[in-house]
């Protein structure tokens, strides 16, 4: 074996979620332990900040669920696993991993998957395809929660000399810190969203889908106005739709319906999350299912901002309820307007407070330096180095 470690991930696109940040960190971190480091990806926008004097790029179709493409993939891996002396191939998502998992079959390497969300199912050929996450030399969870998860519902596909282990997902506290925002900007932000610095700023991240829980959210700003009086709050609801036309519409009429065209913004993308973040007096996360992570709890807790988050999934791990943020009633917007208030009501110090206490809580166990390290220390194991 060659002394430098070769490491292939694989995943279908390189966006801005939690796994394909995830890969990018790795790839990254690999090349400053001396070992070689590619990546396999049909596209995406995160490809223009790879740096390609460290981590190697090939674009192949790995996105697709196509059985043809996957076959073709297959052979295009096999091949690369062979000419490039992989040690290492890490899945990051299903269709890919099928692939993955004959490729290093045929060349004899070391399979790694990540589990990064809970893959469900409704009938038995959902789960023998959801169950290729699991036929790898090593599993990793990105929280107890998912461990639970895959030990629940794929423990049958489990075999003896398989391991399981949580490897906690991890952020760049140094992009997500405080430190790193200018006051240019933050006025450039002010200016484009039209913010008033002395109302009430509340943040929701991600993408427009039903089961983020942007409904029940804008029914808990709707009880916020009008239970509880509170008026000067603006709210930015930041994540495009993803193509999902009619449940954006829908959402566009709930704010007209609830009266908040004054009290909400729409903003479909933004790549530099920390300003937005700093300028926000708190963040919520208002999932109506699961959160596998929960990636905006962490990046909010590492900008020093109170979160607000559903009462279930990975957010249970990662805020710790009433020092570094506040867990509400999932799918309730009583609760969630309830805790809204609270904070509304807090002075400076105790925001202030609660932010401080989150900073240090994401660097004690959710820097990206930690999992990257974790990892890297696994792959030595699977080579026994």
């Amino acid at each position: 074996m060659s002394s430098k470690i070769k490491v292939l991930q694989v995943i279908p696109k390189l966006g801005y979620g939690g796994a394909e940040t995830g890969c990018y960190d790795l790839a990254h971190f690999l090349f400053e332990k001396d070992s070689k480091s590619y990546i396999v990806t049909s596209g995406g926008p995160l490809l223009k900040f790879i740096k390609k004097d460290k981590v190697k790029v090939i674009r192949l179709p790995v996105h697709s669920k196509n059985p043809i493409l996957i076959l073709i993939n297959t052979i295009l891996l096999t091949l690369l696993i062979f000419f490039l002396k992989i040690n290492i191939v890490h899945a990051r998502s299903r269709a890919p991993a099928w692939s993955c998992l004959f490729s290093c079959f045929l060349t004899r390497t070391k399979f790694v998957t990540t589990f990064h969300g809970t893959y469900n199912y409704s009938n038995i050929f959902k789960k023998f395809y959801n169950s290729v996450m699991v036929r790898s030399d090593l599993v990793i969870a990105g929280s107890n929660f998912i461990f639970d998860h895959i030990n629940k519902n794929y423990n049958d596909f489990l075999k003896k000399n398989r391991r399981v282990l949580v490897i906690f997902r991890g952020i760049n506290t140094e992009y997500f810190s405080n430190s790193s925002i200018t006051n240019e900007k933050i006025t450039k932000l002010f200016t484009e969203l039209n913010l008033n610095t002395e109302t009430f700023k509340i943040l929701l991240p991600g993408r427009l889908t039903k089961w983020k829980g942007q409904e029940m959210f804008l029914e808990s700003l709707n009880l916020l106005k009008n239970k509880y009086l509170k008026k000067n709050f603006h709210c930015i609801i930041v994540g495009s739709h993803q193509g999902r036309k009619v449940y954006f519409k829908k959402l566009i009429s709930l704010v007209e319906k609830y009266q908040l065209k004054n009290n909400v913004t729409f903003l479909s993308n933004f790549n530099e999350m920390p300003v937005i973040y700093y300028i926000s007096d708190v963040i919520v996360s208002s999932s109506i299912q699961p959160e596998a992570f929960g990636r905006v709890s962490v990046e909010a807790q590492s900008m020093q901002k109170p979160i607000i988050a559903s009462d279930f999934g990975g957010s249970r791990e990662t805020i710790i309820d009433g020092k570094t943020g506040f867990l509400f009633k999932n799918g309730n917007p009583n609760s969630l307007s309830e805790y809204l208030k609270n904070v509304i009501e807090m002075d400076k110090d105790k925001l202030q407070s609660i932010g401080n206490e989150g900073r240090k809580n994401v660097l004690n166990r959710f820097d990206v330096e930690k999992m990257c390290q974790s990892t890297f220390a696994e792959y030595k194991k699977l080579l026994k180095i």
